[in-house]
C-alpha cells in the first residue's frame, strides 16, 4: 500500500472523510456533494497525524527544499503546520483569513521577514480559493510563497486552474481518486457508485444540480 493509500485509509477509518453518494451532504455553499471532509479530526489521533505531518515534510523536502518558513492557514492548517515546522526545524507563522480588526491589524502571526521563502500548509484543497488568499497575504508581507502542501485534495479542475493562474504548485499527502479507490477496495462503496463519484469530481455544480 502506498503512502497516499495508507493516509486515505486512515482518513476513512476515523471518519475524517466520509462518502455518501446516495444521500449527498449539503455544503455551506449550498451545493450537494457525495463527500464530506473534516480533517480537524486527525489532530486527535497521534498515529494518523504523525503519518500526515511526516508525509507533508517529505513533500516539502522533495519539492521545496529552499523553504525557510512554514505557514499554516487559520484555523485548520495551524496544527499540521506546527508539526511540520517542528519536523523540519523551521520557523512557524500562521495566516488569518483576514486582518485583525483591532490592535495592529495583523493578518500574519509570528516572525516573517521580507524575502523569506515560505510553504503554506492547509488541511484541504477544494477550489484553492482560501489558501490562495493566504498565499497573497504572505506575498504582500514581502515574503515569497514557493508552494502549498495539504492533507487532502479533491483534485478538482477548478483548483488546477486557480493554482496555474497563480503560478504556484501544490501537493497533497493523499487525494480524492486514491481515497475513492481505497473505499471501493474496503467495501465502503459499490462498483455502481464509482461513476457517480468520478462525475462529481469533474463538475461538482452539475452533479449537485442532478442530486
Amino acid at each position: 500500500m502506498s503512502y497516499a493509500e495508507t493516509v486515505a485509509k486512515d482518513l476513512l477509518e476515523i471518519h475524517a472523510v466520509t462518502l455518501s453518494p446516495d444521500k449527498p451532504y449539503t455544503w455551506a455553499s449550498g451545493l450537494h456533494s457525495p463527500i464530506y471532509t473534516d480533517n480537524r479530526l486527525t489532530i486527535s489521533y497521534p498515529a494518523v497525524r504523525k503519518s500526515i505531518y511526516q508525509g507533508m515534510a517529505a513533500l516539502i523536502k522533495a519539492h521545496f527544499p529552499e523553504v525557510a518558513v512554514v505557514a499554516g492557514t487559520a484555523t485548520a492548517g495551524i496544527p499540521h503546520a506546527a508539526w511540520v515546522a517542528e519536523e523540519l526545524g523551521k520557523p512557524l507563522v500562521y495566516v488569518r483569513s483576514k486582518p485583525k480588526d483591532h490592535g495592529r491589524g495583523k493578518q500574519i502571526e509570528g516572525v516573517l521577514k521580507a524575502g523569506e521563502k515560505v510553504v503554506v500548509i492547509d488541511d484541504l484543497i477544494s477550489t484553492g480559493g482560501s489558501v490562495l488568499n493566504a498565499v497573497a497575504a504572505v506575498n504582500k508581507a514581502g515574503a515569497e510563497v514557493v508552494g502549498v502542501v495539504s492533507v487532502f485534495t479533491y483534485q478538482l479542475p477548478a483548483a488546477d486552474k486557480n493554482f496555474a493562474a497563480a503560478g504556484l504548485d501544490y501537493y497533497s499527502v493523499t487525494n480524492y481518486p486514491t481515497l475513492v479507490n481505497v473505499a471501493k477496495e474496503n467495501g465502503l462503496i459499490s462498483e455502481a457508485h464509482l461513476s457517480s463519484l468520478n462525475e462529481w469530481r469533474q463538475d461538482p455544480a452539475a452533479w449537485s444540480a442532478k442530486h
